[in-house]
């Protein structure tokens, strides 16, 4: 018999899809989903777990964090700043791909248990 075992990927996954979900609903169209930057061996990379655009064409970089309980401050207080950076090197790698530069932010999509909270412009590219 095979035992049915959920990892953290597929957890994630299922996440993202929730939040995909959610964002497009409100009018966002899907650019990228798990855009990735390898910086090299043992160094860590970068990811942006959605990249949506808004109607009016800025750029939206979303970090997509689950929890399935509360404790520890939940989903959003989990979007640390060391993984602030990788999503921010993450969107200065693709937006070099881009002949122009439009408007963008970084929201988050935190979801604790049922409950999924959006989060515009959750934080800056400033340093």
């Amino acid at each position: 018999m095979l035992a049915s075992t959920v990892t953290t990927k597929s957890r994630g996954d299922v996440a993202e899809g929730q939040a995909l979900a959610y964002l497009e609903a409100q009018g966002l169209r899907l650019v990228h989903r798990n855009y990735r930057v390898a910086r090299g061996p043992g160094a860590r990379g970068a990811e942006v777990d959605l990249i949506m655009c808004t109607v009016d064409g800025t750029l939206v970089f979303v970090e997509v964090r689950q929890r399935s309980r509360h404790d520890h401050g939940g989903a959003a207080a989990s979007v640390s700043l060391g993984k602030q950076r990788r999503c921010i090197l993450g969107a200065r790698h693709y937006l070099m791909t881009l002949p122009q530069l439009p408007p963008c932010r970084f929201d988050v999509v935190a979801i604790d248990g049922e409950t999924l909270t959006w989060i515009p412009a959750a934080f800056t590219a400033q340093d």
